[in-house]
């Protein structure tokens, strides 16, 4: 099993913001947590089941790149003529079918094989070796 304080620190990050996180994860059933001693974080599915553009769509908020996109609070004076909201509505949607083709286990072997990250790869093989899955 990994702990949150062995995630925080091999990434950087805070602990207490990486807590909000791993609740929201687990909330979706992507990570199962274990309390006590011996406690940790599980894999809630197989990584090839943990589709990314999933995962991206179900933890942010929203996909508002400008005031323009959300109809109700755009106060924007070019808003009648303006063609940027097309443009990057097409450029969201670009974004997330790209995503919508990659899995966790497809990010992890892509890591592990990339030359030029052996150290990054050891420790992501380590990190997620360390995940057991729910059964």
């Amino acid at each position: 099993m990994v702990t949150i304080q062995d995630i925080a620190s091999l990434h950087s990050i805070s602990k207490n913001h990486l807590t909000k996180v791993v609740h929201h994860l687990g909330q979706l059933g992507l990570l199962t947590t274990v309390r006590g001693r011996n406690g940790g974080l599980k894999l809630g599915r197989e990584p090839a089941d943990i589709n990314i553009g999933s995962v991206v769509r179900q933890t942010e908020t929203d996909f508002n790149m400008a005031e323009c996109f959300n109809r109700e609070s755009n106060r924007c004076v070019y808003a009648s003529a303006c063609v940027l909201e097309d443009v990057l509505g097409e450029a969201t949607a670009a974004y997330l079918k790209v995503l919508d083709g990659v899995t966790l286990d497809h990010l992890v072997r892509k890591t592990a094989a990339h030359p030029d990250s052996a150290a990054t790869a050891q420790q992501t093989v380590r990190f997620f070796s360390k995940m057991p899955l729910v059964r």
